[in-house]
């Protein structure tokens, strides 16, 4: 009873200093101010944005959690080997139900490394200050504006594009090392199924059709991928700041608390979402009609 005790009063103090700082946003933005976050990233330092520094920081934060799980590694795991463990080995498990025992395991090493990547962002792009700390400019032509010194790097295009196009060209390589070229094409092009004669005639043209608008949705694939994770980290982050304009700044974290707690869900969903796709593309193209299936 004592340890739960314990356990409540730690959870009720973390709760109620996640609510104090979400007063954070509300003091740094200024009395009666509130800043939409604009649609670019916005450069601080030299060709480095404000997102940038953000993709930095998430790394820094994974590399450090890496290095402290794996500072003791004991063959009865505890703290936070045990968590990451579990974190690694759930889902490789879930991929790995997916794609197969050869699959997952020759290609683990992004789709984990992808997932972790953009819950951590999405997540970092959460905390108070990201996106209202900064300073008020002037351009040239004498318009005010406000810099933010952090932005959350899912809430950045340049992001999201780079994680898919690098998909894209892994998803090439790991197609062809798996089907070798003849089978590749023959996987978008040839005729599904068993036909002879005059009806093997009529279904080559169509399925060369089909195989073009395979094509095409192929290369739609990343163009999908990147404005899906965009617009929905984006898309949230600014109806919190429309939420906090609706009140006085110092009051701004009442109406958006609610929705912070949603954004939670919805930062591990996204992030879940990205990876299972990615996943599912791979599938389709190593899929050979084999009787192993999860």
């Amino acid at each position: 009873m004592r340890a739960v005790s314990g356990m409540t009063r730690r959870s009720f103090i973390i709760t109620l200093l996640g609510w104090l700082a979400c007063l954070v946003p509300a003091l740094a933005s200024g009395e009666g101010e509130h800043h939409a976050l604009p649609l670019n990233a916005q450069q601080i330092l030299g060709p480095f944005t404000n997102s940038t520094i953000m993709v930095w920081l998430a790394v820094g934060l994974i590399v450090l959690f890496c290095r402290a799980a794996t500072r003791k590694m004991a063959l009865v795991p505890a703290g936070f080997q045990n968590f990451a463990e579990w974190a690694v080995e759930s889902l490789y498990d879930f991929l790995g139900g997916l794609l197969g025992e050869h699959l997952v395991k020759r290609v683990f090493w992004f789709y984990g490394s992808i997932f972790f990547f953009i819950l951590v962002n999405n997540y970092m792009g959460l905390i108070p200050g990201v996106g209202t700390v900064g300073w008020n400019t002037v351009d040239s032509a004498g318009k005010q504006g406000f810099l933010p010194l952090l932005r959350g790097a899912n809430a950045d295009i340049n992001m999201t594009a780079a994680m898919a196009l690098s998909f894209a060209l892994l998803w090439f390589y790991w197609a062809l090392t798996e089907n070798g070229l003849k089978n590749f094409l023959m996987h978008i092009f040839a005729p599904k199924g068993s036909f002879h004669g005059l009806m093997l005639a009529l279904m080559v043209p169509i399925f060369l059709f089909v195989g073009v608008l395979e094509l095409i949705s192929i290369a739609i694939r990343p163009v999908a991928l990147t404005f899906r994770l965009f617009g929905n980290i984006y898309g949230g982050e600014q109806t919190t700041e429309a939420l906090m304009a609706l009140v006085p700044a110092k009051l701004a974290f009442l109406p958006a608390l609610p929705f912070f707690f949603m954004e939670l869900l919805v930062g591990f969903v996204q992030a879940l979402v990205f990876t299972l796709l990615c996943a599912i593309f791979l599938k389709l193209i190593c899929d050979h009609g084999d009787a192993e299936h999860a």
